[in-house]
């Protein structure tokens, strides 16, 4: 059986000396697959993204990546490994160009020649951008605001992209849009790590999925049968209201 690409065990994790968000979150990332994590509000989905970039401090439990341990690593480093992060904020320059913007995705490349002519690749698979080169990226509207920020993960050529709340603000065409971008990553090798608010489209989406509830993983497998799951349909994806109660 082939190694998992990346695998949370365990996690524990907060924001400061605050309270433990996650208690006891675990998931398995297989190599080129479209991942989706849903689950409600505060369940800790978005902490747990951080906390494998690291962002936030994990204080128990273990990722691994491609068998090296990521605890106590700099989110720099774990960038250097080949792990992209797209926050909910979308992270860019508001007051820098497009082009500008995508430079930032390889900013710790020396060969400024290869990093111009990936720039120049990304701007000619996503032609919007190429269109809007010279324009402040704060003047885009939401949708290629969300382009150029999922764009500028491919400048580093990852081997993961995590995307947080992709879809959250966008008009439903948008959405369709933004995960067409996600599944043409998954195509060209990249595995997808994603958290979304629409739970239904997200699963549509991916090949496996995970539900997380009050800082645990409750379900993981393939995201057909999460769909299918009669109890998670009532739960997690409005099919009416329950008592949450662990699966």
């Amino acid at each position: 059986m082939t190694a998992p690409l990346l695998e949370i065990s365990g996690i524990e994790a907060g924001y400061g000396n605050g309270p433990s968000i996650l208690e006891d979150a675990g998931l398995t990332v297989e190599n080129e697959k479209i991942h989706c994590i849903i689950g409600p509000n505060g369940a800790g989905k978005s902490t747990l993204l951080k906390s494998i970039c690291g962002m936030l401090k994990i204080r128990k439990g273990e990722v691994v990546f491609k068998g090296k341990r990521l605890n106590g690593m700099r989110p720099d480093q774990i960038i250097a490994l080949g792990i992209a992060f797209v926050p909910q904020e979308r992270a860019l320059f508001p007051k820098m160009t497009v082009r500008e913007n995508l430079r930032m995705g390889g900013y710790r490349m020396r060969d400024k020649n290869e990093l111009e002519r990936r720039v120049g690749e990304v701007m000619e698979r996503f032609p919007i951008l190429g269109e809007r080169e010279k324009q402040h990226a704060g003047n885009l509207s939401g949708g290629q605001q969300q382009t150029l920020a999922m764009a500028r993960t491919l400048i580093s050529k990852p081997e993961i992209v995590m995307l947080d709340e992709p879809s959250l603000g966008l008009a439903p065409k948008i959405v369709s849009e933004m995960f067409s971008i996600v599944k043409m990553m998954a195509e060209g090798g990249i595995t997808v790590l994603l958290v979304e608010q629409n739970a239904r489209i997200g699963l549509q989406y991916a090949d496996r999925g995970a539900v997380l509830d009050l800082g645990r993983t409750i379900f993981e497998g393939p995201a057909a049968e999460i769909l299918e799951d009669p109890r998670i349909k009532r739960l997690y994806l409005g099919g009416g209201k329950a008592e949450r109660k662990p699966l």
